[in-house]
């Protein structure tokens, strides 16, 4: 079972309730566990609390796709960022506030960074903090605070930082994270560039809630995810204030930059939304757009209630970018989506968003899923069914580049992405709905987002869940359609 962060911990419940609480660094009541049930047991409890030395977490999250990607030793709990952007200079100037607890006793810790946003000046829990960005770390902020943190100690870490914007280059060859657009920036962070605009523990693991806002020229629009707070103007500049209730994953964050119009309503089944749109793409976009409250519905009907606060789409104008990206609550297209493909990213917030992979090589588990969910919506409204999707894709011939790398095992991170994990992973699970029939294949994806809401997953935790509500020994199905070399046989 995947351990996943608990939503009653008095700490998620009171950001929940008021706003800000955890990401301002109010510390929620903690009850004293310690026992005094015997005289004499305090001395040894001290002993042995004495033997406990504090070391130093590590500098990896452990993903041998992305090594650099993630820090040990402290679980984050919310994110509180503000940055101020000028788009004509790409300069970017930063305050992020991070609350986590930490799993053991720490001496130092690392956040990840890129070295292109220079530190200024870091605080654990008020008091001045060392910190370096050692040159040879890549996106390493190492920190060491003033008292060593006790494990299950929950602290704050403050980071101001500054610099000049530049996305990652993935292995892929695409870019991510912070990327400038003639207007603003597109920020899209899969897989590996939160760090190029916030301190952050970038591993898929390390769920935590998100407070964004962004201070921009008057005039221009910053988007972020879950509410809008407020947008207020000062000195020829706004700030825009953003906040999320549910835990992400941190490459699931956006703050993306514009002249954009703003679209607010609510789905029949009362879901709010809010659509961003740059005006260069709002004809190309609007019948499209209309469709994302019906499909929210649908999508709720078939896999369970909608997981976030809010929806939404931010359409933008980046013709260098190449692709969109499922961000929480308000998945961002790099121009006006097609249907297929916006059925793609809101399916996303159920597979992806709300359930998460817990490493790379698992990207099926989003992927292929959202890649089903655009053939069932397309099925659902009228045009090919998903079994016809299917029955395409199987006369592919066997050669073709679509049936590998297997989609269970990518093999690199410059395999992820690969169209294997989205069409030979799609046909997986309509292929899965064919042997299963639809009554059980359907209780079995909504009792996957149901059983791992919020969490992360495996492949291989999936093919059990099948296999028990299905009743059936599914080994072979998944070898066959996941992992085999090679087309899949029918």
């Amino acid at each position: 079972m995947i351990a996943r962060k608990r939503l009653s911990t008095p700490a998620v419940l009171a950001s929940a309730a008021t706003g800000l609480l955890l990401l301002s660094g109010i510390s929620p009541a903690v009850a004293d566990s310690r026992s005094a049930s015997r005289a004499g047991s305090a001395p040894a409890l001290s002993a042995a609390r004495a033997r406990v030395q504090p070391t130093p977490g590590s500098s990896s999250g452990g993903d041998p796709y992305f090594p650099r990607q993630g820090n040990g030793g402290y679980d984050a709990l919310g994110y509180r960022i503000h940055v101020e952007y000028t788009p004509s200079s790409h300069a970017l100037k930063g305050h992020a506030i991070v609350r986590a607890r930490a799993t053991k006793a720490l001496s130092k810790f690392n956040l990840d960074l890129r070295r292109t946003m220079k530190v200024t000046s870091v605080t654990v829990d008020g008091r001045a903090a060392r910190f370096s960005q050692p040159a040879r770390a890549v996106q390493e902020l190492a920190i060491t605070p003033a008292k060593a943190l006790r494990k299950d100690q929950t602290f704050t870490v403050s980071v101001r930082y500054a610099g000049t914007t530049t996305p990652v280059t993935d292995p892929d060859g695409s870019p991510d994270g912070w990327i400038p657009t003639p207007d603003g920036a597109f920020v899209a962070s899969e897989p590996q560039g939160s760090p190029s605009w916030f301190p952050v523990n970038d591993s898929p693991k390390d769920k935590a809630l998100y407070a964004v806002s962004i201070t921009v020229p008057k005039g221009i629009t910053a988007v972020s995810n879950g509410n809008l707070l407020s947008a207020r103007t000062a000195h020829g500049r706004t700030t825009w204030a953003w906040q999320l209730n549910q835990p992400v994953s941190s490459y699931l964050v956006t703050a993306t930059v514009g002249k954009f119009t703003l679209t607010k309503g609510r789905t029949g089944k009362g879901v709010p939304y809010l659509i961003a749109v740059d005006p260069t793409q709002r004809s190309q976009s609007a019948k499209v757009l209309k469709k994302l409250p019906a499909m929210v519905d649908y999508f709720s009907s078939v896999y369970g209630r909608y997981p976030f606060g809010s929806a939404g789409a931010i359409v933008d104008n980046a013709p260098n970018v190449g692709y969109a990206l499922e961000t929480a609550t308000r998945p961002v297209f790099d121009s006006a989506p097609d249907e297929l493909t916006l059925a793609h990213e809101l399916a996303h917030q159920w597979y992806g968003d709300d359930v998460t992979l817990a490493r790379w090589r698992d990207i099926w588990l989003n992927e292929g899923f959202a890649e089903f969910s655009s053939w069932l919506w397309d099925e659902h409204s009228g045009g090919t069914s998903a079994a016809a999707h299917l029955s395409t894709l199987m006369a592919v011939p066997a050669d073709d580049p679509v049936w590998s790398p297997p989609p269970g095992n990518p093999g690199s991170a410059a395999a992820i992405f690969s169209d294997s994990v989205y069409e030979r992973g799609a046909a997986t699970l309509q292929a899965l709905r064919e042997k299963l029939g639809d009554p059980v294949f359907f209780a079995v994806m909504r009792g996957w987002a149901g059983a791992h809401r919020y969490g992360n997953a495996t492949v291989p935790e999936f093919v059990h869940f099948a296999g028990s509500v299905s009743g059936q020994d599914l080994t072979a199905f998944f070898q066959n359609w996941l992992y085999a070399s090679g087309k899949p046989t029918r």
